[in-house]
């Protein structure tokens, strides 16, 4: 039977583990730069890393010559170890800290315990800001494990050998704040970093949900569509006996099938598209709008405070259902983001009927940023772009030198 774990095992798993994260080179390794992004902010830093690593380095060889009569070909090594990792630091904490560690190691050994300690102060001070450096970069777990090491590997052997117990405990508390003090600005990075991720994942979905409720939108408005084709053909096929006299009973029966499965039809498609109503919205039971109704939009959108012109250019002509519902969407949704983004603005709306697609082109004189939602009850320039697509047209949305342009480009397609 398993025994339970107890927590002062688990602690020292933890502790074994962040020892080994620390010491053993590996894969999990940060390689991040602390760094501000702009290169502003971030050059005067990387050019006082560079001054600080340069004097740490020099003092760090030179006090050990002049003050510890330390031999030269030994001084210079021992230096270069213990101060240079900080060049690099603010890339690879890890790789800076076991290098430095290893000059300090190596100093205690080449001194023995003479003097009071045996690493000169600009070798502290470089090892204070990489354990700072290594707090804000490594996990909490590897940070502990960097500090038990600094206090074990080399602390404690230079306290063995001569230095005195109470400057070490000095020498420890001081690699315990600067790993602490790194491990909470690196908690708070990786909170920012988690906010703005998160935030990004906000938009994305919200996005995302636009398009699907918009999709949503547009099915409805199409079932409408094809409900009011479908009777019709339902109609006609349950009249057509009646009026034709005489009738063949192969094509009476031929009417039949025509009616019922139009009716069928009619039925499941009511039934799939009731799926996407909400519950609180019922079936509209107006027909679908169209670009006959264009003036009234217009006069509504004059009663909301806009100035509105239209042109007309070309032939009018029959337009497919969906092309002529969807180019009185765009409008519609143009004028409603010109009246909520832009009040008072002077609108100019053309429509032109081309040989092959009709364009459709709203423009405004308010400036404003990009709307997201309409007063319509639809999503903006999602709802644009979404029918647009529909169609396999073009839409072309944004600011221009005084305010705001929409211009969309819709195949004909095949007459109803």
């Amino acid at each position: 039977m398993n025994e339970p774990d107890h927590p002062a095992s688990g602690s020292g798993a933890r502790l074994l583990a962040g020892v080994r994260a620390a010491v053993v080179p590996g894969r999990d390794d940060p390689a991040v730069l602390l760094l501000p992004g702009s290169l502003a902010l971030r050059a005067p830093i990387l050019v006082f890393l560079f001054a600080l690593a340069v004097g740490f380095t020099g003092g760090s060889i030179a006090i050990p010559i002049q003050m510890y009569g330390v031999d030269t070909g030994l001084a210079w090594p021992l230096g270069v170890l213990q101060a240079t990792p900080l060049i690099f630091a603010a890339r690879w904490p890890l790789a800076a800290w076991r290098i430095a560690m290893i000059g300090l190691l190596l100093t205690v050994v080449v001194r023995h315990g003479d003097g009071f300690m045996p690493w000169p102060v600009t070798a502290i001070l470089a090892l204070v800001v990489i354990l700072f450096f290594t707090g804000v970069g490594a996990d909490r777990q590897t940070t502990v494990g960097v500090g038990a090491v600094t206090i074990a590997a080399v602390l404690l052997p230079a306290v063995v050998l001569g230095m005195p117990g109470w400057f070490g405990m000095i020498l420890a508390g001081v690699a315990t704040v600067a790993l602490t003090f790194g491990d909470a600005v690196g908690g708070r990075h990786s909170a920012v970093e988690e906010l703005r991720r998160r935030e990004e994942q906000h938009r994305a979905d919200l996005a995302r949900q636009a398009v699907l409720e918009e999709r949503a939108r547009i099915a409805r408005e199409l079932h409408d569509v094809v409900a009011h084709h479908m009777s019709v053909i339902a109609m006609q096929a349950e009249a057509a006996p009646y009026k034709i006299p005489d009738l063949p009973d192969a094509a009476r029966q031929t009417f039949g099938v025509v009616r019922d499965a139009a009716r069928e039809a009619l039925t499941e498609t009511r039934r799939v598209v009731g799926l996407l109503r909400s519950d609180d919205e019922g079936a509209e039971r107006a027909p679908q709008p169209g670009l006959d109704r264009l003036d009234d939009l217009v006069a509504a959108a004059r009663r909301s405070g806009l100035s509105v012109a239209t042109v007309v250019v070309g032939m009018p002509r029959p337009l497919n259902t969906g092309v002529d519902l969807s180019a009185y969407r765009i409008v519609q949704e143009s004028l409603s983001n010109a009246s909520r983004y832009a009040p008072g603005s002077r609108v100019h709306v053309e429509v032109k009927y081309g040989s092959d697609s009709l364009a459709v082109s709203v423009t405004d004189d308010g400036a404003r940023d990009e709307p997201e939602r309409s007063q319509g009850g639809g999503h903006g320039l999602v709802g644009m772009r979404e029918r647009v697509t529909m169609l396999g047209g073009s839409l072309d949305a944004g600011p221009r030198d005084e305010g705001w342009a929409v211009a969309a480009e819709l195949p004909y397609g095949d007459p109803d």
